[in-house]
């Protein structure tokens, strides 16, 4: 029999609530009855990405500035569910709105959660195959985005060489990779 190890909350305050950033400030007791005053929990959204695969077989990357680490980075297509999408209308609408590319064969290949200690949100991942340019790019006037079509040993090259720097970007990639290998993709 497992021991249930939930926490209770005693107390809940916002510090601060932004489209962008939501923190709240927790008191919680743990089971054995210990009470820390000041846990950070990080609320957001939930978020999708998208590994999208074409036709010819190669794969379509974003190309974007990265302001928390300065740096521009190449990138799988990502974005957040509006209140009420579900991730994998959230996951066909951001692919369209950042590189035009749309339809496929679509299908959840992992949920992953950024820190499960201090955020609240996950993030859904999804392969999207046969994927084919329908439309344009639409993108928010806060966005600067360049799309890059590649190949799987280029896209596997950034990937090795740890030039994919966000983790929820990496995880679903290194996993395509291994169930290609295994011929399971």
């Amino acid at each position: 029999m497992e021991r249930d190890m939930k926490w209770k909350t005693l107390k809940s305050e916002y510090i601060i609530r932004r489209p962008w950033l939501t923190a709240r400030r927790d008191t919680v007791q743990l089971p054995s009855g210990v009470v820390n005053d000041e846990y950070y929990v990080l609320e957001y959204p939930t978020w999708v990405n998208v590994i999208a695969v074409t036709t010819g077989g190669d794969m379509v990357f974003i190309r974007q500035y990265r302001h928390g680490l300065g740096q521009t980075d190449m990138e799988i297509v990502a974005g957040v569910c509006e209140e009420g999408e579900q991730p994998e209308a959230a996951a066909r609408r951001e692919l369209l709105e950042e590189t035009g590319y749309g339809n496929g064969s679509w299908s959840e290949i992992m949920t992953v959660s950024a820190n499960t200690s201090t955020m609240n949100n996950v993030c859904h991942c999804f392969l999207a195959v046969d994927v084919e340019k329908i439309g344009n790019q639409h993108l928010d006037r806060t966005e600067d985005i360049e799309v890059h079509v590649i190949s799987r040993s280029e896209a596997f090259i950034l990937l090795s060489r740890d030039m994919i720097r966000q983790s929820l970007m990496a995880a679903p990639l290194w996993k395509y990779f291994y169930e290609l290998r295994l011929g399971l993709r």
